[in-house]
């Protein structure tokens, strides 16, 4: 497992994130846009009803990894996509 070393894209992030994750990301932005256009809504709609900023739905789109992770599931739920957590083994401590 690679390390990416250095400033992925957008904000400066302050761990580092392997390349499984950042493709991980990079694909949770491609279904939102993929479901954006397929609903025929430009980013600016999508940005007024997810009540965040035009760039802050381009930064999602774009897979960068400083977005706040409820913008992102925010714009993937407006679309109807529910992503998949991995499952973690049950706590017993």
């Amino acid at each position: 497992m690679t390390k990416n070393r250095g400033m992925a894209q957008g904000k400066r992030i302050s761990v580092e994130i392997d390349d499984h994750a950042l493709q991980a990301i990079k694909n949770l932005g491609a279904a939102a846009r993929a479901a954006r256009v397929a609903a025929g809504q430009s980013q600016s709609a999508a940005g007024e009803r997810l009540g965040v900023h035009v760039q802050t739905i381009a930064r999602i789109e774009a897979g960068e990894p400083g977005v706040a992770i409820g913008h992102v599931f925010g714009l993937l739920a407006l679309y109807g996509i529910t992503p998949s957590a991995p499952q973690t083994p049950d706590s017993t401590a």
